[in-house]
C-alpha cells in the first residue's frame, strides 16, 4: 500500500534506498543526535531489511520509504511501527519519522504524517497513535504538537540506562476523535 501527499510518495522501500539511507540519515550524528549512536552500515541495511519483510510484507503497513515527487528522491521514512520495546503503555502503534538533514524544515514530516494518521484512523481503524522521542528532542516534539498530538506522560526508555542522558522520554498521544485531516491538494 502506497500513499500520497501533493508533494510525496510513500511507497515500499527499494535496495537503492539503502545507501542513502545508511550515507546520509543512520550515518549522520545531527540526524541521530536523538539516537544512542550512529549506524554502521550492516545495522542500517538490516533495519531496510527488518522494515520491508516485518510490517510492509507481513502487515501490509509500516515504515514507509519517503521520496520526492518532483524528483524521485528518498528523503527518509515516515509511518507506523508496533514497538517492540517493552513500554509502559503498550501494546500500541506508533508513529516515527527520521528524514535527511537536507530536508528538514520544509514541512515534508508534517504532510507525510498526516496522511499516515488517516491511513491509521480510516484504514487501519486504530483509536489511538503514540509518539515519543528524548525529552531534548525539541524539533520532533515540535512536529507532534502541530499534527495536534497531546503531550502525555515522561517514562524511561528500557532500552537505555536510566542515567544516559537521552533516557528520559516523552510520550505523546493523538486519538482518532481528535483527528482532522486537512489536506493542501
Amino acid at each position: 500500500m502506497n500513499l500520497d501527499t501533493p508533494r510525496l510518495h510513500l511507497r515500499e522501500w527499494r535496495e537503492s534506498d539503502k545507501a542513502p539511507f545508511f550515507s546520509e540519515i543512520n550515518a549522520s550524528p545531527e540526524v541521530m543526535r536523538y539516537f544512542p549512536c550512529t549506524l554502521s552500515q550492516l545495522e542500517s541495511d538490516n533495519m531496510v531489511e527488518t522494515i520491508r519483510e516485518k510490517f510492509i510484507q507481513q502487515n501490509g503497513w509500516g515504515m514507509w520509504a519517503v521520496e520526492l515527487k518532483e524528483t524521485q528522491e528518498f528523503i527518509g521514512f515516515v509511518g507506523l511501527n508496533i514497538p517492540a520495546a517493552s513500554l509502559p503503555f503498550n501494546p500500541c502503534v506508533e508513529i516515527g519519522w527520521r528524514i535527511a538533514k537536507k530536508f528538514w524544515r520544509k514541512g515534508y514530516t508534517y504532510e507525510a504524517a498526516l496522511v499516515v494518521f488517516k491511513f491509521a484512523f480510516e484504514t487501519l481503524r486504530l483509536e489511538e497513535v503514540v509518539a515519543f522521542t528524548a525529552v531534548s528532542n525539541l524539533p520532533s516534539q515540535g512536529v507532534m504538537q502541530k499534527l495536534g498530538m497531546h503531550q502525555s506522560d515522561n517514562f524511561f526508555h528500557p532500552a537505555l540506562d536510566k542515567t544516559h542522558p537521552l533516557a528520559e522520554h516523552v510520550l505523546y498521544r493523538l486519538k482518532k476523535s481528535d483527528f482532522t485531516f486537512q489536506s493542501n491538494e
